[in-house]
C-alpha cells in the first residue's frame, strides 16, 4: 500500500474480525469511544490506521475498510499475555487509576512492552509519507512517540492519553518511570483529558527529568543535546453527536424505549448504569447504595428499577474475574431480598449491545448513574445527554471523571461516599421536571457545541502549529 499523509497508531484497529454463518471472514466497525471519536476524522483525510486486529497469532495483509487504510500489527499469544494483559492492563492501568487495584511490576512484562511498542513505531514509520503526521493513542503505546522520532525525524507526532495520569507520588512507583516519560515526550503535542492530568504529567517531567516547564510547554533536551519545545495540555475528548441525535429521533428506537419500560413493569423511575466491567467504574458502589435505599424503604421495586449494563472486559485478568463474581453476588442478594413476581430490583446485563439498543436504553432511563472511581473522560455520560432532546432525565456524575470538568449541571457525587451516592440518587429520583429541564438544556448545549469534531480540530490545530514552528531535520 502507498504511504499516507495522516496515520493513527492505536492498540486496536477500528474493526473486529467476525465470521458469517457460512464461515466467511468479515469485518465490522468496533464499538468503543476511540473508534467513535476518530472514525469521522479518518474519513475526512488521507488516513491510515496502524493497530492490532484483536486476536493473537493473526497475520493479515493491509486492507481498506470503509474508506480507511488499515495496517494490522501481529501479536503472539506471549505478546498479548505480557504486553497487553500484563504491562498495559495489570501495571499501567491500575497505577494510573490511583492504585484502586494494586499494580504488578514484572521485568519480562516491561521487556514485552518495549518490544511491541517498537513494532508499532516501525509500522508507523513505514506507513507515513515524508513530512506527514502521526497521531499515537493511549497508554498501551507510550514509548512509540520517541521511537518514531528516532526513526522518522521529518514527521509531526501527536500523542493523546485517554486515561488519567497519576499524581507524582503514585507515578514514582513505576520502575520504568523515566523511560515512559521520555517515550511520551517524543511527541510534539501531548493531549490529556483533564487539566489536572496535564499538570501531574508536567510535574513528573520536571521532577524526574529536570526539563524546564513553562505553562504547558516543556523544553525537551534530546540525547544529541538539541532542544525542542513540546506542548502538553488538556484536550477533552467528546462524541460524534449526530448518530445519537438521529437515533433518538427515530420512531422505532422511541418505540423500543417504551417496550423496555413496559418489560420492566412500567416503574415510575428507571435508573441506568452503562460501563465496561472494570473496577474503576464504581459499579459495586452504586449497587450497594441502591440496595441500601431499598433496605431502608426510601425506594421500592414497584416504583424504581435499576438497569446495569456491564459489558465484558479483560476476562482473563484475575481482578476482573473477581469483580464479576462480587457484582453478581451483590445483585443476587438484593434481588433475592426485594424482587416480587412482577418487579425486579436490578436488571443486570453482562453483555454488550448495538448503538440502537443503547440509545433506546438512554431514552427509557430517567436517571443515568456514572459513578466511576477514576475515569479519563467517560463518554457514556455525554451519550446520554446527547439523546435527551426532550430535556428530561438526570445525570448523576462522579467528580473523578473527566466529564465532570465540563458537565457542571450534573448532580455531582463522590462515589466513595455511599451516603452521598444515596443522597444523589434520591435527589435525581425526586427532581422536579423544571429543574431537570434547566440542567439538561445546559448539559446538552455543552455536549453539542464541544463534539468530537471540535476535539479533533483543536488537537490537529495544535499539531499543525507545531509543524509550522519546527524545522524537520530530513525535510529541509
Amino acid at each position: 500500500m502507498s504511504t499516507a499523509e495522516f496515520v493513527v497508531v492505536a492498540n486496536r484497529l477500528p474493526v473486529d474480525r467476525i465470521f458469517s454463518a457460512d464461515g466467511e471472514e468479515q469485518w465490522r466497525t468496533s464499538p468503543g469511544g476511540l473508534v467513535a471519536a476518530l472514525e469521522p476524522v479518518m474519513q475526512s483525510v488521507d488516513g491510515a490506521w496502524v493497530g492490532w486486529a484483536g486476536q493473537p497469532d493473526l497475520e493479515i495483509e493491509p486492507f481498506v475498510f470503509d474508506g480507511i487504510r488499515l495496517m494490522p500489527i501481529a501479536l503472539s499469544e506471549q505478546d498479548v499475555e505480557e504486553y497487553y494483559e500484563g504491562f498495559a492492563n495489570d501495571t499501567i492501568w491500575p497505577l494510573y487509576h490511583d492504585v484502586i487495584a494494586p499494580p504488578q511490576y514484572h521485568r519480562e512484562w516491561w521487556d514485552a512492552y518495549v518490544r511491541v511498542n517498537r513494532r508499532f513505531a516501525e509500522a508507523a514509520a513505514d506507513t507515513v509519507e515524508r513530512g506527514g503526521t502521526v497521531w499515537v493513542h493511549d497508554y498501551q503505546l507510550q514509548l512509540v512517540p520517541q521511537m518514531l522520532r528516532e526513526l522518522r525525524g521529518d514527521v509531526t507526532i501527536g500523542y493523546f492519553h485517554h486515561i488519567p495520569f497519576p499524581a507524582h507520588g503514585l507515578y514514582a512507583q513505576l520502575p520504568w518511570r523515566d523511560q515512559v516519560l521520555r517515550g511520551v515526550l517524543g511527541a510534539d503535542v501531548i493531549g490529556f483529558q483533564r487539566a489536572q492530568d496535564a499538570t501531574y504529567f508536567l510535574t513528573a517531567v520536571r521532577r524526574r527529568l529536570g526539563f524546564a516547564v513553562k505553562g504547558s510547554s516543556v523544553a525537551v533536551v534530546d540525547d544529541d543535546g538539541s532542544e525542542r519545545h513540546v506542548t502538553a495540555r488538556a484536550f477533552p475528548i467528546s462524541i460524534d453527536t449526530a448518530p445519537y441525535l438521529e437515533l433518538a429521533a427515530r420512531p422505532d428506537v422511541r418505540q423500543r424505549a417504551a417496550e423496555i419500560r413496559a418489560s420492566l413493569g412500567n416503574p415510575k423511575k428507571i435508573l441506568l448504569g452503562v460501563d465496561r466491567l472494570d473496577y474503576t467504574k464504581g459499579i459495586r458502589h452504586r449497587i450497594k447504595a441502591f440496595g441500601e435505599l431499598l433496605d431502608q424503604g426510601h425506594l421500592s421495586v414497584q416504583d424504581v428499577c435499576f438497569v446495569q449494563v456491564a459489558s465484558p472486559s479483560r476476562e482473563r485478568v484475575d481482578a476482573y474475574m473477581h469483580l464479576r463474581d462480587e457484582i453478581e453476588v451483590a445483585v443476587a442478594r438484593i434481588n433475592g431480598t426485594h424482587d416480587t413476581m412482577d418487579h425486579t430490583a436490578i436488571r443486570y446485563l453482562h453483555q454488550g449491545y448495538p448503538r440502537e439498543e443503547m440509545v433506546a436504553l438512554y431514552l427509557a432511563a430517567d436517571v443515568m448513574l456514572v459513578t466511576a472511581l477514576r475515569d479519563g473522560m467517560n463518554l457514556v455520560a455525554k451519550e446520554y445527554v446527547a439523546t435527551r432532546a426532550d430535556n428530561r432525565g438526570v445525570l448523576v456524575l462522579s467528580e473523578f471523571t473527566g466529564a465532570a470538568d465540563e458537565l457542571r449541571q450534573a448532580v455531582r457525587v463522590n462515589p466513595h461516599d455511599i451516603e452521598g451516592v444515596k443522597e444523589a440518587i434520591m435527589t435525581a429520583v425526586q427532581m422536579p421536571e423544571a429543574e431537570q429541564s434547566r440542567r439538561m438544556r445546559s448539559l446538552r448545549k455543552r455536549v453539542l457545541e464541544n463534539d468530537v469534531t471540535a476535539w479533533s480540530s483543536s488537537f490537529l490545530g495544535a499539531l499543525e502549529r507545531a509543524r509550522s514552528e519546527h524545522v524537520r531535520p530530513e525535510a529541509e
